[in-house]
């Protein structure tokens, strides 16, 4: 392992892989492969007859995820965005899965290597692609994007009330030169922000909206979230780690309307036992408990749901 693997830390790692399992012999996806902290011990959870398919866009990860192949015959890989969980399962033979695992965002791994372009706290290329193979690089978007869907980026995905002010600035900057490095645009969007946040760096926000631009991640979670309800039989459930409040917002939003089920026009004379409600909240949000946020920062923001298939 490379030091970058050995400080990966998974997120709410035992509360996620209780809720997932159902069923010690049944089929399950990591739709967020990573390192395979969940992955792996998912496997352990596992009866010899289980299955688990793992999926992630990133490069880096599938190499560490052939490993652990090699070593697990119960564990298979697929390339790809976890928005394409039927077909990944279906190249697997499998006619629906027990559980899916959703673990969102950016992986320690890609935030410590600099050479990926996700942190403003190491200088590097500006890239922040989960698969540096495919797409725009948060470079080549700064540099074509026109102001206007700039702002439209940093508040939507960003919530970054110096939207207008931060876009000009890159705007501006890019007419004198090139935005290719982290450092240059951390610099950039720190200079523009009139209001700094204790304990927290300017360009947070405006780098976590460009990254999501860039790696379409809530068009795809939009996506993953019903074809993961098709996906899954009778009893299986769908669990989701949230990182930011706009994923958690879609992901609990998503989960309340799939509960209440088809309710019918207003007017329309029919009993709550009549309407057809083919899921079901599996407890409370769950969060890291004051253990885990202390032994690793990044926990902190992290939000669990999880929501089963009835029969």
């Amino acid at each position: 392992m490379t030091e970058i693997e050995v400080a990966h830390q998974t997120v709410l790692l035992d509360e996620a892989v209780e809720a997932l399992i159902t069923d010690i012999s049944g089929k399950y996806v990591d739709g967020t492969f990573g390192r395979g902290g969940h992955s792996r011990k998912i496997l352990k959870a596992l009866s010899v007859e289980g299955q688990l398919l793992g999926i992630d866009k990133d490069p880096e990860a599938i190499l560490s995820a052939n490993e652990l192949k090699n070593e697990d015959q119960r564990f298979a890989i697929y390339h790809g965005s976890f928005k394409e969980v039927d077909s990944a399962a279906s190249e697997q033979g499998w006619n629906g899965v027990s559980g899916i695992l959703l673990d969102l965002g950016v992986s320690s791994p890609q935030i410590d290597d600099a050479s990926r372009g996700f942190s403003f706290m190491n200088d590097g290329p500006l890239d922040m692609r989960m698969n540096p193979e495919k797409g725009l690089s948060a470079e080549q978007w700064i540099a074509c994007a026109d102001v206007k869907e700039i702002i439209t980026v940093l508040r939507e995905y960003g919530e970054e009330r110096f939207a207008k002010r931060i876009a000009g600035a890159i705007v501006e900057a890019r007419e004198s030169g090139v935005i290719d490095t982290t450092a240059k645009l951390q610099k950039i969007v720190a200079d523009a922000n009139p209001a700094w946040q204790k304990g927290k760096n300017p360009a947070t926000k405006a780098f976590q909206a460009i990254r999501i631009k860039v790696n379409d991640e809530l068009t795809d979670l939009e996506e993953v979230l019903e074809t993961a309800c098709e996906a899954l039989k009778p009893g299986g459930r769908l669990v989701v780690i949230s990182f930011h409040s706009l994923e958690d917002r879609m992901v609990k939003r998503f989960m309340r309307n799939k509960v209440k089920g088809d309710e019918p026009p207003a007017g329309v004379p029919i009993r709550d036992d009549e309407i057809y409600r083919p899921f079901s909240l599996v407890g409370k949000a769950v969060k890291p408990s004051k253990q885990e946020v202390e032994h690793n920062v990044r926990s902190r923001s992290a939000v669990m749901r999880v929501m089963e298939k009835l029969g």
